[in-house]
């Protein structure tokens, strides 16, 4: 943690006002404070949607579908069992496993799921179910958050990623997503899960309709809990896309690749408390996400052997194994394998 920490109105101002060379050279002296060796960790792992059935229809998501939509999807075992099984071959060591909020499952459909994970793949690691999935979870099965959490543990869950977030501010939720969990429950809902024992990481999809002082908050809500807790592992902010979605003829101006390095050079200087900060090359193309890593990013996210939401939105960025690792070395980099809770596993 830096000895002088940034306040709400400083981070304000280097937002708004800082050079964005300079505000690059900050982070990235940051960054060596924190990682001094010119190494670039990234993981190896597969998205897993398990169904497309969502009723909270979020304005900028063009991957939800209602139940009654011909491509509306809840996937079986054996579909599932086979995209596990072909990641682990592949060397993968986690799968993140997020879904719609399905108006019909209730807890023992999200365990039941869990087990039969565990009980045929024991080593793979499971990353799933974003703070909505687990208000909705709770909700619909009449429980609270911390039993909720404590039966998904019990059943396999590694660790939560961090969805759901966008822009950490009501004003901004109410207008692009007005039926999903105000930011005080996705906060609650990480805070109760990093009590139970349980890392996970914290997003913000910026870009639509925020403020710069909202954006600004969003940092400082997930800084402030990050000093109570010391439980988010990782930080990875994306820019909304805006293909096929209801939300996109609203938004006048997306944020353009400057726009990314400015706020990822800022979220690195005010989230001071947490170690890593992922480059988003999935929405921003691989050669953005190398001038990301002198902008205070750390990390490559990873291969995502499937990816479907952001496709969804008219964005194909896809990369395999070798071209992500040729692209961390072309940026003057070491190319890590980690695993989810960032251990080391092999240099390539």
């Amino acid at each position: 943690m830096s000895d002088t920490r940034l306040d709400r109105k400083q981070a304000l101002k280097l937002y708004s006002d800082c050079d964005l060379l300079e505000l690059g050279e900050m982070a990235n002296a940051r960054r060596y404070e924190l990682h001094p060796r010119p190494e670039v960790t990234f993981a190896i792992d597969r998205n897993i949607n398990y169904t497309n059935i969502c009723e909270c229809q979020c304005r900028f998501c063009a991957f939800y579908r209602k139940p009654e939509d011909e491509e509306a999807f809840l996937i079986d075992n054996p579909t599932l069992h086979e995209k596990i099984a072909e990641t682990i071959e592949l060397g993968g060591t986690q799968i993140l496993l997020q879904g719609g909020l399905h108006p019909d499952l209730q807890i023992d459909y999200y365990l039941g799921l869990l087990k039969t994970i565990k009980d045929d793949f024991p080593t793979i690691h499971i990353h799933g179910f974003s703070p909505p999935e687990i208000a909705h979870i709770a909700k619909c099965s009449g429980l609270d958050l911390a039993t909720t959490l404590k039966e998904l543990k019990a059943a396999g869950l590694g660790s939560i990623p961090g969805g759901g977030a966008e822009i950490l501010d009501d004003r901004v939720r109410t207008a692009i997503s007005p039926n999903k969990i105000g930011w005080r429950k996705w906060l609650e809902v990480m805070e109760e899960a990093h009590n139970l024992g349980l890392r996970t990481t914290a997003t913000m999809m910026f870009g639509s309709l925020e403020t710069p002082k909202e954006l600004i908050e969003h940092l400082f809500r997930v800084r402030e809990v990050q000093d109570r807790t010391s439980g988010f592992t990782a930080f990875i902010p994306w820019s909304f896309q805006p293909d096929n979605t209801d939300l996109g003829c609203e938004v006048e101006q997306t944020a353009t690749g400057v726009d990314y390095l400015r706020v990822l050079a800022l979220s690195r200087l005010v989230l001071d408390n947490i170690d890593n900060l992922q480059a988003s090359w999935v929405t921003q193309g691989t050669k953005m996400a190398q001038a990301a890593l002198y902008f205070g990013a750390n990390d490559f996210g990873s291969t995502m052997i499937e990816e479907n939401v952001v496709a969804a939105a008219g964005v194909h960025f896809s990369i395999s194994l070798e071209e992500l690792v040729d692209t961390i070395k072309e940026a003057g980099f070491k190319a890590i394998q980690r695993d989810t809770l960032y251990n080391l596993i092999r240099e390539y």
